[in-house]
């Protein structure tokens, strides 16, 4: 089965700017993801999203909103249509006239799955943040204090073992890593304690 999306330009530049209200986001959110674990995952990424706008990069709240926003949606069709992933989301989005900055982002998530570069800041970091999130939040689980004193040290120890969390794709990681030009240390110091506080 082929995710490849088959093209690279999303949404109209007429809809730049444009963004759901939170009531919308939500809305879609609970309407397409019903799976609990989906939903922690993508409130987690949505997070980090938001985090590293208002610390990294200095954005004002509505700045905020959009990176939240693409990590928030960014897997809302692969609970009840995985076989779409993630046209379908792309198409809800732009027939809402969403910034076609936003649909980029989703549209780029996984550039080996979806046949879609990161371009953009937004777009790398989700990248970014996907995979490893996941990681990290199923390291937290065979953990016996989950989060409360989780350091590099043991995240890495289990991207280093091949049967930890097999599903997520350490090729994926690195390559992100690489493409935002970050260190994979100064990443997982970063979702450490962020992700923890979202339940």
């Amino acid at each position: 089965m082929s995710l490849i999306l088959g093209r690279t330009v999303f949404g109209k530049e007429a809809d730049k700017s444009n963004v759901l209200s939170r009531e919308d986001a939500d809305a879609l959110f609970n309407s397409w993801v019903l799976n609990s674990r989906l939903q922690l995952h993508m409130k987690q990424v949505a997070y980090l999203m938001k985090c590293w706008a208002a610390e990294k990069e200095g954005l004002d709240e509505a700045g905020q909103w959009r990176w939240e926003l693409a990590g928030l949606l960014h897997d809302a069709d692969w609970d009840q249509w995985p076989d779409l992933h993630c046209s379908k989301i792309i198409e809800e989005l732009e027939n809402r006239h969403v910034d076609p900055e936003i649909i980029h982002a989703i549209a780029s998530h996984g550039p080996l799955h979806f046949g879609v570069e990161p371009e953009t800041t937004m777009d790398k970091m989700l990248f970014a943040f996907d995979e490893l999130s996941g990681l990290i939040h199923a390291y937290s689980l065979m953990r016996p204090g989950g989060y409360e004193g989780m350091d590099v040290k043991g995240v890495k120890k289990r991207l280093k073992e091949k049967s930890f969390a097999a599903n997520v794709s350490r090729e994926d990681i690195a390559d992100a890593c690489n493409r935002a030009g970050i260190e994979q240390d100064e990443l997982i110091a970063f979702i450490i304690p962020r992700q923890a506080t979202v339940k």
